[in-house]
């Protein structure tokens, strides 16, 4: 079994499929997140964002048939409670991004990187209708 929580967009939901799928046995398991459009239509601003921080995000049906495409059967698909992002996500990240701007103090890198999180929160908050995390959980079938 492979299991991946938010990791797998840096090398890309498809060639991830691909790729582990070489290390799992014939009926081994693949479990990961993937940030996800819940619907088809969505406002322009967080569609722009999301289209050049993670031009692979897709909708639920489409990241299956990727599944599907790559040699998985989907055996379960869910979206992620808001609260995993309210209440457990978000809320960490403050301490670690005030510990984060103190050791890199003056770094414009580093304040432009914090920035761009706390602009993500703001999305999310304003848009989780449209997006967020999905569990998908596949078994290799060949």
């Amino acid at each position: 079994m492979i299991w991946s929580e938010g990791a797998i967009y840096n090398i890309g939901f498809e060639r991830g499929l691909n790729e582990w799928r070489k290390c799992l046995k014939k009926g081994g398991y693949l479990a990961v997140t993937e940030n996800t459009w819940f619907t088809t239509k969505r406002p322009t601003e967080v569609q722009k964002f999301w289209h050049k921080a993670y031009p692979e995000i897709d909708t639920i049906s489409n990241k299956i048939a990727q599944m599907q495409k790559a040699g998985y059967i989907p055996i379960a698909t869910f979206i992620l409670p808001e609260n995993c992002w309210t209440e457990y996500y978000f809320p960490t990240l403050v301490t670690a991004q005030e510990n984060f701007l103190r050791k890199y103090a003056g770094n414009q890198a580093a304040a432009d990187f914090i920035k761009h999180e706390q602009y993500v929160k703001e999305l999310y908050l304003k848009y989780k209708a449209y997006f967020g995390y999905a569990f998908y959980i596949g078994k290799r079938i060949e």
